[in-house]
């Protein structure tokens, strides 16, 4: 699928990691997505509900990364991936990629980032 919605760093303060400083004292955290779906009804109708709402993705990021605490990111873009995915029955895949800024590493770094792809199985746009 070509046509895609992007949703860059959405900026969530939350207490995601393994350490016990990182769940008392927070930290900033990106979440981009990349959501693949036909496009064209919604742009030749302009109607909104003929596509998936970059509102209505962003919520569900921010409902995530500040409503629970994951010890490890991974678990926090599958959580997302795979809430977007059965929410909007238009996708036929989504990535997320989470930036961690500040993580604890015993270097000098600019942060961080996993991302994964999920596609929604049997749905003929989620083919590659």
């Amino acid at each position: 699928m070509a046509d895609r919605i992007l949703v860059h760093r959405i900026a969530v303060y939350a207490y995601h990691g393994l350490l016990p400083e990182e769940a008392r004292l927070g930290q900033r955290f990106y979440v981009s997505l990349d959501a693949r779906l036909d496009l064209a009804p919604a742009g030749r109708a302009d109607d909104v509900g003929l596509t998936v709402s970059y509102a209505d993705l962003t919520e569900i990021v921010v409902e995530i990364a500040t409503g629970r605490r994951f010890a490890l990111i991974e678990a926090l873009a599958e959580t997302i991936a795979e809430t977007c995915l059965a929410r909007f029955p238009p996708l036929a895949a989504i990535s997320v990629r989470v930036d961690k800024p500040s993580a604890p590493v015993p270097a000098v770094i600019d942060g961080v980032s996993v991302e994964i792809t999920r596609e929604r199985q049997g749905h003929p746009q989620g083919q590659p």
